[in-house]
């Protein structure tokens, strides 16, 4: 089952009528989507408008695939559930959103090769072809090394950081 989510603030009509057409395509295809605020009605995959937060995270985990916007809270969950993950960013010129930092965060997480990245709905069908052939991602470890804590914990609590040592510098060569 691939699970589409476009968060929960603004409808983004463009990713759902694309993947609703990707689904209609090829009867069969399981997709539940969480459509957000708008009036449009999907006829070819599952949707409801919002779902709880208990139940995002059930679906997510659920899935073999996530397809969404470029939201980091769903690509950073994407990632940490090691799920192949499809992002169309919004488009700020389309009245997606307010400016096109989602596009940015699209092309930092594929120049990674964390994320699959289509940057316009005609190459969605490819993508979401893709899907099923992208293998599932080591999942990301969301805290911070235990060295790291050991050493951060010990600064809160009064002691200095232990910085290794800097490398000796040839004062020679002046």
């Amino acid at each position: 089952m691939i699970f589409v989510t476009v968060g929960t603030q603004l409808a983004f009509d463009r990713l759902i009528i694309a993947v609703d057409s990707w689904a209609g395509a090829a009867p069969g295809r399981e997709v539940f989507a969480q459509i957000g605020p708008t009036r449009l009605a999907p006829r070819h995959i599952e949707y409801a408008q919002f779902v709880p937060p208990a139940e995002c995270d059930e679906r997510m985990r659920a899935a073999t695939a996530v397809v969404a916007h470029a939201g980091m809270g769903t690509i950073l969950t994407a990632l940490q559930l090691g799920k192949p993950l499809l992002v169309l960013p919004r488009r700020a010129a389309l009245g997606e959103h307010r400016n096109d930092h989602q596009i940015a965060t699209a092309q930092r997480f594929a120049e990674l090769g964390k994320v699959n990245v289509a940057l316009h709905e005609s190459d969605l069908p490819r993508g979401l072809d893709g899907l099923a052939r992208t293998p599932v991602q080591p999942r990301l470890d969301p805290y911070a090394p235990d060295a790291f804590l050991a050493e951060l914990r010990a600064f809160i609590v009064g002691g200095p950081l232990r910085m290794p040592a800097a490398p000796e510098i040839d004062r020679s060569v002046a």
